[in-house]
């Protein structure tokens, strides 16, 4: 699989300025991001990193129906913390369903169906997720071995199939609320996701 690098800028934020990167995904041609914080290639050590799929709800409009806008969040602040490390920001919506068909899984969320049964309902599979891209953007900014913040273990697998050295797993916790507790819960019971 191949991408396109198309940009470096820099991004200001509250927990330090970002290099960004921008790719494209030439089978699909989706955008993805990089978001690197420090020299990376100066180190020796494995590199901080979040993979971390778009969740516009939850990382732009701060919806609390999920965790995916804290865990961005919390990313950002423990590389901010750590003063370098790096967050693959890929475009897969939804769990890879994309925002209307996410919506459209919400409506069934609204009546009673979880989040798996919600895709299944719309003839998806409960994560249409790939990581694929993860391989060559990582290549491309040279990084070989990653400590991952992440509390999905097919996430982990994912990386390792591709090649990319998962050095040590780092769980997000960043606490439920009424209104996320049956997603975390679902997380947890069927998709085997850490808690």
């Amino acid at each position: 699989m191949s991408i396109t690098f198309v940009a470096r800028t820099v991004l200001p934020t509250e927990w330090g300025e970002f290099a960004m990167f921008g790719f494209e995904d030439d089978e699909t041609g989706k955008e993805h991001i990089a978001l690197a914080l420090g020299d990376l290639k100066s180190s020796s050590e494995p590199i901080l990193c979040r993979v971390h799929s778009e969740c516009l709800t939850g990382d732009a409009l701060g919806s609390l129906r999920c965790d995916c806008g804290s865990q961005l969040q919390y990313a950002m602040q423990s590389i901010g913390e750590a003063g370098y490390g790096l967050i693959l920001y890929l475009r897969q919506e939804g769990r890879g369903i994309g925002l209307l068909n996410k919506l459209k899984a919400y409506a069934l969320q609204d009546e009673g169906a979880d989040t798996v049964e919600a895709n299944i309902a719309l003839g998806f599979a409960a994560d249409e997720r790939s990581y694929h891209v993860c391989e060559p953007i990582l290549k491309f900014l040279e990084v070989v071995k990653v400590r991952l913040l992440t509390n999905n273990p097919k996430k982990v697998q994912a990386l390792e199939n591709l090649g990319i050295e998962v050095a040590e797993v780092l769980p997000v916790h960043t606490g439920e609320n009424p209104h996320n507790k049956k997603y975390l819960s679902v997380k947890a019971e069927k998709m085997g996701h850490w808690r």
